[in-house]
């Protein structure tokens, strides 16, 4: 019930076009319950009428179906678009509520979680889960309460025509709220365990689409197909454990809603054959027990739907819990445009609270406008330190400081409007290129766009790309080259001109052409601002004002290029290895 109870709040600011589409919806059920009580006086005023002639018989059979005819082709119609429309459009409009708020959500979730969580799993709760929970509006708070409603008036419309054959057509109701009780407990859970299996065969799908080409590479066709069909087993597996329990759950109460009809035409027969009832109350009465006892089938089908949207709720609201690692402070404050200084006193970082320290003790000062770069072993804690610049996590013990402001202090917003980073695999959206150039600067001019793209050595290219600056660059910028994605991220950086560069490893994986061209858009890119720079080629940072050497999570070494060459440490062993003596 938590998650029904959350859910409302959702729906609240469109409780009026509810009430509408529940009383619309009432008109519109309410109409066919006039047909029973049609046949009864067919029935019994008119054809069973002894003291009517055929002509007067015929003319009142015909100003009643006249009349019938009127409500059902001119009144209903419009009735019946508009329960329709309102339906779809409120649950539409609070699945377009519910997507927003979990968007803003997910954008403001650390890496930590994105680096724990497989995207297919995040996907499907926003996609799969979140649509399942419509069934709650159009079942839960519409289609139930016109059944129900439904329900009472054909009980009140049988209880004026005969009580105690009222009485009889409901001594199943006991019997049917029980089974309902009984089988939809369980229905639940196994619903929550098929969405999950959902989830998996999603989430598999989803890296192995984006992954074809090493499976392509590997040969795995075969080896992936197993582990895909296992997967997708698992799924069948869990949808036919909720299957089997549902049918059973129809099989009991459809039986019990069929009884009573049986003990309905048995005891209104018995009582035509005794005079004690009209032939056309008899038939009319059997018609209200399909009206009475279809919206109670109806009702088996919609616990179906509910317990589906409540197990989708579940998962949803389980994403929505996901607490913030990195978030702002009540009183943070507005970082302004800053000279570029960055300290680290005594920053320790680990990933885990039980897991071993990545980083341990790490002090230094970069000033403004100097170009520092990190070398040294992979996994050694290069990366980390700068993740930890722009807050993508926070230290676990002591402090980063921005021109002597602690980063922790200040919104994240404005921290990282002061950063521009360009990364070794930068990733490009399935934008057209100009779209992603402006990431940089949401709302530049064209002019500002292509000034950019000059300064990263990247216009003539693009010029001469099919559409020029239009051209869809393709799902993770598939249809360019790596030098090419390169020079669009770093466009992007000058767009949006940072007064702090971090670049990790921006030409590691480029052809020597790319490189040149990469290497002197970046020096461009540098001039006059903080440049902090991770490199494993160290021909590209001996230009360095100072470098620091960082080895299994502590700062080893520190100093220029000529200064640690002639101390002959770990930097001097790294640059022999590299042959660039």
């Amino acid at each position: 019930m938590g998650s029904m109870k959350r859910y409302m709040r959702f729906v609240k600011p469109y409780t009026w076009e509810i009430i509408l589409t529940v009383l619309i919806g009432i008109v519109k059920f309410a109409i066919p319950l006039f047909i029973p009580l049609l046949i009864k006086i067919v029935l019994d005023d008119i054809i069973g009428a002894e003291d009517l002639t055929d002509v007067e018989k015929t003319k009142q059979l015909f100003t009643w179906l006249g009349g019938t005819i009127f409500v059902f082709f001119i009144i209903r119609p419009p009735i019946e678009y508009y329960r329709q429309y309102f339906a779809q459009h409120v649950s539409n409009k609070v699945l377009f509520d519910i997507r927003k708020e979990i968007y803003a959500h997910l954008q403001r979730l650390s890496l930590k979680y994105y680096a724990n969580t497989r995207a297919g799993e995040v996907i499907s709760r926003v996609i799969n889960d979140v649509e399942q929970t419509k069934n709650f509006i159009m079942t839960g708070l519409m289609n139930v309460w016109l059944d129900l409603a439904t329900i009472v008036i054909a009980v009140i419309i049988m209880l004026a025509l005969d009580v105690k054959l009222t009485i009889v057509a409901l001594i199943a109701f006991p019997f049917y709220a029980f089974s309902v009780k009984f089988f939809f407990g369980k229905l639940r859970d196994l619903t929550r365990k098929r969405s999950q299996a959902l989830a998996g065969v999603q989430s598999y799908l989803h890296e192995r689409v984006a992954g074809m080409s090493i499976i392509k590479s590997f040969t795995l066709e075969k080896h992936e197909q197993k582990i895909f069909d296992e997967a997708n087993g698992e799924f069948l597996e869990k949808a036919l454990d909720q299957t089997k329990w549902n049918a059973k759950s129809f099989a009991v109460v459809n039986t019990i809603t069929d009884v009573a009809p049986l003990l309905v035409i048995a005891y209104a027969g018995y009582q035509v054959i005794n005079d004690a009832l009209s032939v056309g109350t008899m038939v009319a009465f059997i018609a209200y027990i399909e009206r009475l006892y279809g919206p109670l089938r109806r009702l088996v089908s919609s616990s179906t739907a509910l317990t589906q949207s409540v197990a989708s709720m579940d998962r949803m609201f389980e994403l929505i819990d996901e607490p913030y690692e990195v978030q702002n402070k009540e009183d943070a404050l507005e970082l302004q445009r800053v000279n570029g200084e960055v300290r680290f006193q005594n920053v320790e970082f680990q990933y885990e609270e039980d897991g071993s320290k990545i980083l341990k003790d790490i002090n230094f000062t970069i000033k403004a406008g100097e170009t520092v770069a990190f070398v040294g072993m992979s996994g050694g804690g290069k990366s980390t330190i700068i993740s930890l610049i722009p807050r993508f996590y926070d230290t676990t013990g002591g402090s980063v400081f921005i021109d002597g402001q602690d980063v922790r202090d200040v919104t994240i917003h404005s921290l990282r409007s002061q950063i521009g980073l360009v990364l070794q695999d930068n990733i490009l959206f399935s934008d057209s290129v100009k779209e992603n150039i402006l990431m940089g600067k949401p709302g530049a001019s064209d002019e500002e766009v292509v000034a950019a793209a000059k300064a990263a050595n990247a216009h003539d290219f693009i010029m001469g790309l099919p559409e020029g600056y239009n051209t869809k660059v393709g799902e993770r910028g598939v249809k360019l080259s790596g030098g090419q994605k390169q020079r669009v991220a770093i466009a992007r950086v000058f767009l949006k001109n940072p007064p702090i560069l971090v670049l990790d490893e921006a030409t590691s994986a480029l052809d020597l052409e790319s490189e040149a061209l990469i290497q002197e858009s970046l020096e461009l890119l540098a001039h006059e601002r903080t440049t902090i720079i991770i490199a494993h080629r160290l021909s590209t940072i001996t230009h360095a004002d100072k470098i620091l050497v960082i080895n299994h999570g502590e700062l080893i070494e520190e100093g220029t290029h000529e200064e640690l060459m002639q101390q002959e440490g770990t930097y001097y062993n790294l640059f022999q290895v590299q042959h660039l003596d």
